[in-house]
């Protein structure tokens, strides 16, 4: 089987795990991933080692959209589902998910949150999802902001699900990135 051009490596590689430059459309670079961070020569998985990384402040925003029907997006607006609050409680589920994260997440270092904001916007059929995570650490903030939505976005989808069992959540993304050595990145729209 002959690969396309793109996803040849740029190099041969005895290295099991080396992978091929990849070109994204929604990078504003070419982002090259010669290697994978989290695993050794042979393949297996590891945590990386940031003890030589500077301390440095650190902000990842990411969102997530929970997809349901106008009628019970109006229950959330008013509160007025069987379960109470839902946009309180997964305001709040959304912090403690970017708190948990290391526990969730099996490489993740466990890190030093300075600030979690979960940002929730009902509109039309829908609810908007956007957490902004902020530290000043080793590593990033990333994985932590992704845990913050699907954290909140699934408490949403449980408190719903007696009203409207088909509510999804999709979308979730990181939109940005700001700090440490690759330097800030964000999406493009």
């Amino acid at each position: 089987m002959v690969m396309p051009t793109i996803l040849r490596p740029a190099r041969p590689s005895r290295n099991p795990v080396a992978v091929p430059r990849v070109t994204r459309g929604d990078y504003p670079r070419r982002v090259s991933t010669q290697k994978l961070t989290h695993v050794d020569a042979t393949g297996a998985a590891r945590m990386v080692d940031v003890t030589g990384k500077d301390v440095t402040a650190r902000e990842a925003r990411a969102a997530g959209v929970v997809r349901t029907t106008a009628e019970v997006v109006s229950l959330l607006a008013e509160g007025a589902l069987p379960k109470g609050d839902a946009l309180g409680v997964a305001r709040v589920a959304g912090i403690m998910g970017a708190k948990r994260t290391p526990d969730l997440i099996p490489l993740c270092h466990p890190i030093a949150l300075h600030g979690v904001q979960v940002a929730l916007e009902p509109a039309g059929d829908r609810v908007t999802i956007t957490v902004t995570a902020r530290t000043a650490d080793r590593t990033g903030v990333e994985m932590e902001a992704l845990t913050a939505v699907a954290a909140a976005g699934l408490t949403l989808i449980d408190m719903i699900k007696a009203v409207d069992p088909s509510a999804t959540l999709d979308d979730v993304r990181v939109l940005s990135k700001k700090g440490g050595k690759t330097g800030d990145w964000e999406r493009d729209r």
